[in-house]
């Protein structure tokens, strides 16, 4: 019996060191890891946390540059009730992106086809909500497409001072952004002009059927930054984010990132 208790206590005493060597490494192990975690966690917090990428929450960290924006939209007869529905989508999509006050950016809507209606003035909603509203209650005109009768409305009665324009005193930029599917019925090159030289940027927004050569006649230069196009209403909403790069002061994209008529 002796042989195997001594077997038996050789086995216990083995056990107890193979035990403690083991709890040795796994707390080396430990404080490796620990220190390790403490090491991670230095860096991680002295480094910006990372953004999440939620339009909203993107939109709302974005202000941009005061303006006087006035959007000029196409509702002639070749736009249909839907896609319509989709230009105002756009419209309150970009007023989310803004930076929306009667100090910062104020907003106007001219809807135009064979005749031009003026929705609401620069000076008539200070807010996101009222402007959102008063883009639903937008509707279509459904006739022809007089786009140079719409610019000079634009620029005679929606850019000046007692429309709710800023005086040219503030340095605000003033900012058109014209929306079209068809080909211009009446001339646009020469009320562009005036209208670039009173210091209004336009950008021209083709959809669908509409005439590249219009849409560069009526942009401001350089056209790569003032001309877009897309295939149809249906992805005009894309178009939001581009936007707001460049209201918002970063790099501009335009015709080279967009399909090409």
């Amino acid at each position: 019996m002796k042989p195997f208790l001594w077997s038996l206590l050789c086995c216990v005493l083995q056990l107890f060191s193979d035990v403690a060597h083991a709890t040795y490494h796994l707390r080396a192990g430990d404080s490796e890891l620990i220190t390790a975690q403490s090491y991670a966690q230095t860096r991680h917090n002295g480094q910006p946390k990372l953004r999440t990428l939620n339009p909203t929450k993107t939109h709302s960290q974005c202000r941009s540059r005061p303006l006087d924006l006035v959007f000029i939209i196409d509702s002639s007869r070749s736009v249909r009730p839907a896609e319509f529905e989709k230009v105002r989508i756009f419209l309150a999509n970009m007023v989310d992106t803004l930076d929306v006050g009667s100090d910062a950016t104020r907003v106007a809507v001219v809807n135009y086809a064979s005749t031009v209606k003026i929705e609401f003035l620069l000076k008539n909603h200070f807010n996101k909500l009222d402007l959102k509203k008063a883009i639903v209650r937008i509707d279509p005109l459904a006739t022809g497409t007089m786009t140079g009768l719409a610019i000079k409305t634009a620029m005679k009665e929606a850019f000046n001072e007692q429309s709710g324009a800023r005086p040219r005193s503030r340095n605000i930029s003033k900012v058109a952004i014209i929306v079209t599917d068809g080909r211009p019925q009446d001339q646009v090159e020469e009320v562009s002009a005036e209208a670039r030289a009173l210091g209004i940027e336009i950008y021209a927004v083709g959809v669908d059927r509409a005439d590249m050569r219009s849409l560069q006649l009526m942009a401001s230069l350089p056209l790569e930054d003032h001309v877009f196009y897309v295939e149809t209403y249906g992805v005009i909403e894309k178009l939001t984010s581009k936007f707001r790069e460049t209201l918002c002061g970063r790099t501009k994209k335009g015709l080279q990132d967009l399909p090409h008529h």
